[in-house]
């Protein structure tokens, strides 16, 4: 299966984002949504699942949960915004969620994929909304496949890049 991953969006859906998930199978958003009508256009791509992030408002948080739990070809996915950790760390995140396979939150904007030992991992793909720092805007794509470790990369969003390459 192949997923798109992203976070903090801050009510600005990038044309970019459309692009590189045109063909994914499921969407996680890690919350600080913005706007409800993000969760109706990336609908439209593929399934999603969503939480609420510190920033969302009260309609979003009365249709997201704070974290959700999935199941995806027989792997333990965690999604949360990750704004109730003081300073989000992967071994912290990863012990609050033992038992998740991957691990997804946003909320700090900076991209990262962190892989354990035992073949889990804790992912941040990076804001996807508005050029908010020095960082360029990003995403994740995941592939995963039953009984192989799932892989995961960060595709930056510029303003005219092609769409990702599968991995």
């Amino acid at each position: 299966m192949r997923l798109g991953i992203l976070a903090d969006t801050h009510g600005t859906l990038r044309p970019e984002v459309i692009e590189v998930f045109a063909k994914v199978d499921r969407i996680l958003h890690a919350g600080d949504v913005g706007d409800p009508a993000i969760i109706t256009a990336l609908e439209a791509l593929a399934p999603v699942t969503a939480v609420f992030g510190n920033l969302d408002g009260s309609v979003l948080r009365g249709r997201l949960p704070r974290v959700a739990e999935v199941k995806v070809d027989g792997f333990a996915f965690v999604v949360t915004h990750g704004d109730q950790f003081v300073s989000p760390r992967p071994d912290e995140i990863k012990e609050t969620f033992p038992d998740a396979d991957v691990i997804v939150f946003g909320h700090t904007h900076k991209p990262l994929i962190h892989a354990f030992e035992d073949y889990s991992m804790v992912l941040n793909p990076g804001s996807a909304g508005a050029h908010r720092s020095d960082r360029l805007p990003s995403v994740a794509i995941m592939e995963t496949e039953p009984g192989i470790p799932p892989r995961a990369r960060i595709v930056p969003l510029t303003a005219g890049s092609p769409p990702a390459a599968s991995s």
